[in-house]
This record gives C-alpha cells, sequence and structure tokens, in this order.
C-alpha cells in the first residue's frame, strides 16, 4: 500500500526540482506536440515563400498551379497557424502542469523558425520581387531582414532567460505582462500587413508603392521586441474566465468583423495590441527619484 504512495512523493519531489535530470528533460506528448506543429507551420511558410519566388520568375508566372501571390498568402496563413499553435503549447502545459525546461527550449527554436525566419524571408522576398522591386532595398532589404530576425532571437532568449524557474524575482516582476512585444504578435504584424498589401494589390496590380511600409514596419517590431515596454500576454484567461454580457457581445462583433473583413481586421488588430503597449508605458507613472544625500558643508 504504500510504495504508490512512496513513487508519488518522488514524482512530487522531482516537480519541485525543475533542474533535476529527469524532470527537465520530460517530453510531455500534447504540449510538444503543439509545438510541433509550431514547427511544421514554420516550415511550410518558408516553403510557400520560395515556391511563390519560384512562380516570379517562371515564364508562365505560376508554379505548382499556383501564382506567388497565393503562395505568399498560404504563407501568412501558415505563420498564423504557427501563432496558433504557439498559444496551444503553453496553455496546455500550464493547465496540465507539464512544464518542462525541455518544453521551453523546443518552444523557442521552434519560434526561431516560424516567427524569425519565415516573416523575415516573406519580406525579403516581397521587397526584392524581380518584377516589383525597389532598387535601392535590394542593398539593404538583407540587412532589414538580419535585424528583425536578430531582435526575434534576443528576445525569445531573454524570455527563457527571465522565465528560467530558479530566478528570484521581486514583486515588480511578478507581472504576467510580457517584457517586450512577443515574438508571435511581432511575426503576425508582418503577416497581416503582407495580407492586406495581397488584398490592395488585386485592384492596383503592384506592390511597388505599398511594398515601402514592409520594411519600415519591421524595424518598428524589431525595436519593440528588444524594448522594456509591456503588453498584456493573457495568460490569466482560462475555461473559468467571466465576463459581462456586453464584453460578451462585443468579442462575436470583433470575431464577425474578423472572418468578413479579415486582410483589414487582422492589420487593424495587430496594430491596436503594438500601440495599446506603447500608450500604457507611456501613461505609466514614473518611479520617483532617489532623495539626494544632505550635503555637508565643507571647513572653510
Amino acid at each position: 500500500m504504500n510504495a504508490p504512495r512512496r513513487h508519488e512523493d518522488e514524482e512530487l519531489a522531482s516537480r519541485e526540482d525543475p533542474y533535476n535530470v529527469t524532470q527537465a528533460s520530460r517530453i510531455y506528448f500534447l504540449p510538444n506536440l503543439m509545438t510541433a506543429g509550431n514547427l511544421f507551420c514554420g516550415f511550410m511558410a518558408i516553403v510557400e515563400c520560395i515556391q511563390a519566388r519560384l512562380a516570379e520568375t517562371s515564364p508562365t508566372g505560376e508554379y505548382l498551379s499556383g501564382t506567388n501571390a497565393e503562395h505568399y498568402k498560404y504563407a501568412v496563413w501558415f505563420i498564423f497557424g504557427a501563432a496558433a499553435f504557439d498559444m496551444l503549447d503553453g496553455r496546455l502545459a500550464r493547465m496540465g502542469g507539464r512544464e518542462s525546461l525541455f518544453g521551453a527550449e523546443f518552444d523557442s527554436l521552434a519560434d526561431v523558425i516560424s516567427f524569425g525566419m519565415a516573416p523575415t524571408l516573406l519580406t525579403f522576398y516581397l521587397i526584392l520581387s524581380p518584377t516589383q522591386g525597389i532598387l535601392w532595398f535590394r542593398y539593404i532589404g538583407w540587412f532589414i531582414g538580419f535585424v528583425y530576425l536578430l531582435c526575434a532571437a534576443i528576445r525569445l532568449a531573454r524570455f527563457n532567460v527571465i522565465t528560467n524557474p530558479l530566478l528570484h524575482r521581486g514583486k515588480k516582476e511578478s507581472s504576467k505582462d510580457f517584457v517586450g512585444l512577443p515574438v508571435p504578435a511581432a511575426a503576425s504584424t508582418v503577416a497581416a500587413l503582407v495580407l492586406f498589401l495581397l488584398k490592395l494589390a488585386e485592384t492596383d496590380r503592384s506592390l511597388k508603392s505599398w511594398a515601402l511600409a514592409l520594411p519600415f514596419l519591421m524595424l518598428l517590431v524589431a525595436v519593440l521586441m528588444v524594448s522594456t515596454v509591456r503588453y498584456p500576454s493573457g495568460k490569466t484567461i482560462d475555461l473559468q474566465t467571466q465576463t459581462q454580457l456586453r464584453s460578451f457581445i462585443l468579442i462575436l462583433v470583433v470575431v464577425a468583423v474578423v472572418v468578413f473583413y479579415k486582410e483589414v481586421a487582422l492589420f487593424g488588430i495587430c496594430l491596436a495590441y503594438i500601440f495599446f503597449g506603447l500608450f500604457r508605458q507611456w501613461r505609466r507613472p514614473k518611479p520617483p527619484a532617489p532623495p539626494r544625500p544632505p550635503q555637508v558643508p565643507s571647513n572653510l
């Protein structure tokens, strides 16, 4: 009778020590399956970017029965899919108490592909398009893409450090907010802008003028990723969260708008999230300056 109890005590003790070798390397099925889905979507987004490039250089303007715009749209939706998988893996791990250091590292590696490389290639190929590209972007496009990728990697590394289970946090550091723009939100903003530009290109037939917004947006989100601006994480929202009827109806209206006007609505939501954090940071009261030590008169 005592053997099962002793086994449970050992299991609990191992969970309390996150640097226990067995606990740290555990691979929990559902959370890591979601992370694998995240990685798959990021990989497919890169594949679609390459196929869009091949369609641009093809004599028929198509590759695998798809135009370059269609492949870019597929890449955008794969990035959004990766963001959905990324949200699910963390929630499943927290809900089941199945967080491990392996899961955190695996998630960060997948995020570098899905939210670092994929948006970089998406923007890089668009602004370097052989038929619609802007000449001087061909000299700086690679640098802009690298800055975004570098900031995304730094943001993920910093997140792993500040969420380390053995890190001693003060009261001010126990907030559920993200420090800096989350990498999935940054990638979703870039993807939403690309989707919006492709919608405009259906009538204008040219991305040459509209593509000017892509490099500047990438630099903005790159800076925000490594900044100390705090953004809401939504980690407190779960199946037990209650809301008022008015808020519930408002959410349904927003969902309906996204469904029917997804190209504009998704980009608007991403921009609203970015500037909400900036506005809240600007409104945040500054900490009082430390008092100056009393000055002792010098002896003459």
